[in-house]
């Protein structure tokens, strides 16, 4: 049996309902002591006393009415009262139908959700303030928080038994040569070609004696070292300037070239089956090498370093960058209308589905709490939520009795 506990609010409730009985009950007795008064004198006295006759019979009826809902009234076992104790559990019951069919139907809440426009209050919200840095600290608090917890050993055990097994088994010859394309066509290798190039450049330039280290041994015996010497500084010549043109010109054969190369080989790892073979064979080799393993899992240690010094850090560039992300998300939400759209149509969709499978569970919590009532305690929290505006009846019936009362005495007078 569950003990009936009363909050704040409900001492709140409990007050205006003494209150509003003492005032109906107030009426009661000020219309018996009117009745009792006026009791046997003629004249307006008459029309008076049965006004008060009839608000007491009006009074005395309703109070029985409103009793009767939640207890036996003066203990009397009298059928059909005390209807919420001993019914509790199929009022309970009707009460979660009435709910589930009239305000928890996929129709009502997809409706709701159409009109609430829940993007743009979200995007005024993250835009407004500081929800934004709210936002990250919090998470920035939690993965704080999850990232120490995670342990080498539990990153190398899922990294070797999970990760890569599942990546050695997954083709990933389609997704590098779709990736690959969508590198080239937006050009976004050519600032990794120009470092390249600018590297390339300054290296061969500082390293003229290597290149002679390379050539001089290939000359012929019987060529002179002079001419070696003439010829070593020609290819060094003819090579840093042909790296400075590449360098500096955008539109150079040699970027085409390449460009050419990248793009021929994205639509082979993605059609040309001898290409995809060798990527596959090349990528189970590497996954399966013995260090593999233990280098994904330094990385990951590395990176996890990383992000706990900058997700500390609430000046960091991570975090600044991500509150930044927010608050342009905001913006967008609340100035583009095809965003909005997407984002209120998917929103629609996961609550539908959620009131779709879990709707009836979630409405069960209604009669699941009133089954753990007791009759009495079911009677009490329902009288606190509702009795002060039942109380009323009880006042109604006085007067609107009293008047009734005054109407049929005066017609019984003129008939």
């Amino acid at each position: 049996m569950a003990t009936l506990t009363l909050g704040a609010a409900d001492l709140v409730r409990r007050r205006g309902l003494r209150q509003m009985r003492s005032v109906a009950l107030s009426l009661l007795l000020l219309a018996a002591v009117i009745y009792v008064a006026t009791l046997h004198r003629d004249g307006g006295w008459a029309y008076l006393n049965a006004a008060a006759e009839a608000a007491m019979v009006g009074a005395l009826a309703d109070w029985f009415a409103v009793t009767a809902l939640f207890r036996r009234p003066l203990g009397l076992p009298i059928p059909h009262t005390a209807i919420v104790p001993t019914r509790k559990d199929s009022l309970a019951e009707s009460l979660e139908q009435f709910v589930t069919e009239n305000f928890l139907s996929q129709e009502v809440v997809a409706e709701k959700m159409r009109t609430a426009e829940v993007s743009r209050r979200a995007g005024e919200w993250l835009t407004s303030g500081t929800h934004a840095e709210r936002i990250v600290a919090e998470g920035a608090r939690t993965i704080g928080a999850a990232l120490p917890r995670l342990g080498d050993e539990d990153v190398a055990a899922f990294v070797r038994g999970s990760l890569l097994p599942r990546f050695v088994q997954e083709p990933l010859s389609p997704i590098a040569g779709h990736f690959l394309q969508s590198v080239v066509d937006d050009g976004a290798h050519h600032a990794l070609f120009d470092l390249l190039m600018v590297e390339a450049h300054d290296w061969l330039r500082d390293n003229r004696e290597l290149l002679a280290d390379v050539v001089g041994p290939r000359a012929p015996r019987w060529s002179p070292q002079w001419v070696d010497r003439l010829v070593i500084d020609r290819i060094h010549r003819e090579a840093l300037a042909w790296l400075a043109d590449v360098r500096d010109n955008p539109t150079h054969a040699a970027r085409r070239a390449v460009d050419r190369l990248l793009g021929q080989l994205a639509h082979d790892l993605q059609n040309d089956p001898e290409t995809m073979a060798r990527f596959e064979a090349f990528k189970a080799r590497m996954l399966t090498h013995p260090d593999m393993g233990s280098s994904l899992t330094a990385v990951w240690d590395a990176v996890r370093t990383a992000l706990i010094d900058s997700i500390a850090d609430p000046d960091s560039t991570l975090r600044v960058r991500a509150t930044k992300a927010i608050q342009d998300l905001g913006q967008r939400l609340q100035d583009d209308e095809a965003l909005r759209g997407k984002v209120d149509a998917r929103a629609s969709e996961a609550v539908g589905y959620v009131v779709r499978t879990y709707g009836n569970e979630i409405v069960s919590v209604i009669s699941d709490t009133i089954e753990r009532w007791d009759g009495r305690e079911a009677a009490a929290r329902i009288e606190l939520h509702v009795g002060r505006d039942l109380q009323f009846i009880r006042i109604n019936g006085t007067v609107v009795g009293a008047l009734v009362g005054l109407v049929i005495h005066t017609l019984s007078q003129l008939l």
